[in-house]
């Protein structure tokens, strides 16, 4: 009979603490570079830092050290009050984090403190996610239209005529070809493609990536009127901003806040969200707290496809890569449903006409 020898491969280990804490930021740092390398935007990188600066303080420990039995305390019993979408969304933050160890650190870290890296998280102790959007019945037509034209008066007496028009007429392309507020506030001044179509186009360099895949680029035509609305802020709104026509990658939509060489900052997404609830609590009581700019992107399809537009030209529209997420963008009214089925009864009964006579 013959005896093999077993090596423990967790041996014990004293690692230098300085050197550990170090590793602990170089980590960190890694983390962030890599996730911007992918694509991933700015804010998504800051949520999953701070997700795993919140996981980092409840355990004490580097993350690195965490066990099953750890995630269990954390995400059943720490977080258990919390949304089921918080909890899938920090799940996802910490396994993103062991994947970049496992794949770009595992053999360094072991080195330094004798700690093999596996996630803790597995099929069992995985926080479940429905991955069904909340459903977002948008305001009607009338709605939207009375909100609108309110704010629009407004633009002739209020104090800072710039900063508001500008925050108008974003909110409007939301509405008008279903843009998100990201998409809007990172266009600049020369995607405005007024040569492309028979309307122009806007050339959207950042729209959201599937599956978190990075930026996906796409060209949205300015449809419903809104190729008016943008010439005319072109024309007599962006001239009011320190920003220079001439300078590659000036905003189409500037901040009042300048950089270091007297030009435009991009503006923040704060301002555009702050300046369309305020105008719908002043215009639209209804909806006051409840005024979004990705409601008014569901309105946008909504709109588009009650006034007859094909679902997949309005999948194109979004940037949608599914049909089917395009069709959770679509609310009807109470008496579409009704009137549908009341025209394919009059159609059949049009087509069967010739058998009865």
């Amino acid at each position: 009979m013959v005896l093999s020898a077993v090596r423990e491969i967790r041996r014990p280990f004293e690692p230098d603490l300085q050197a550990v804490e170090d590793f602990e930021t170089d980590v960190l740092s890694g983390f962030v570079l890599a996730r911007a390398a992918s694509g991933v935007s700015d804010g998504s990188i800051r949520r999953e830092v701070g997700d795993l600066d919140l996981m980092r303080s409840w355990f004490g420990r580097p993350l690195w050290e965490m066990e099953p039995a750890d995630a269990d305390r954390y995400f059943g019993q720490s977080l258990r009050g919390l949304s089921a979408s918080t909890r899938y969304l920090r799940s996802f933050s910490l396994a993103t984090y062991f994947r970049f160890i496992e794949l770009r650190l595992k053999p360094q870290l072991y080195r330094l403190t004798g700690w093999v890296a596996e996630c803790p998280l597995d099929e069992l102790n995985t926080p479940r996610h429905q991955s069904r959007m909340a459903l977002r019945i948008p305001p009607e037509q009338r709605e939207v239209q009375q909100l609108f034209a309110g704010w629009r008066q407004d633009l002739a007496g209020c104090r800072k005529f710039a900063p508001a028009a500008r925050n108008y007429v974003a909110s409007r392309l939301m509405g008008q070809v279903g843009l998100r507020i990201n998409e809007v506030r990172m266009l600049d001044l020369a995607d405005a493609r007024w040569e492309l179509g028979s309307f122009g186009k806007l050339h959207v360099r950042f729209g959201k990536g599937a599956r978190r895949s990075g930026p996906r680029e796409r060209m949205v035509p300015l449809i419903n009127g809104s190729a008016d609305l943008l010439r005319w802020y072109v024309e007599e709104v962006w001239g009011h901003f320190p920003a220079d026509h001439t300078r590659p990658g000036a905003p189409l939509f500037p901040s009042e806040r300048r950089a270091t060489d007297g030009t435009s900052l991009r503006v923040g997404d704060h301002a555009l969200r702050l300046g369309l609830a305020e105008a719908a609590q002043r215009h639209l009581s209804d909806w006051d707290g409840r005024m979004t700019p990705h409601v008014l992107r569901h309105f946008c399809a909504s709109d588009l496809y009650l006034n007859g537009m094909d679902l997949m030209a309005i999948q194109e529209l979004l940037g949608h890569e599914w049909l089917v997420t395009t069709l959770r963008y679509v609310h009807v009214h109470r008496g579409f449903v009704e009137e549908a089925w009341q025209a394919g009864q009059q159609r059949t009964a049009a087509r069967l006409s010739g058998l009865t006579t």
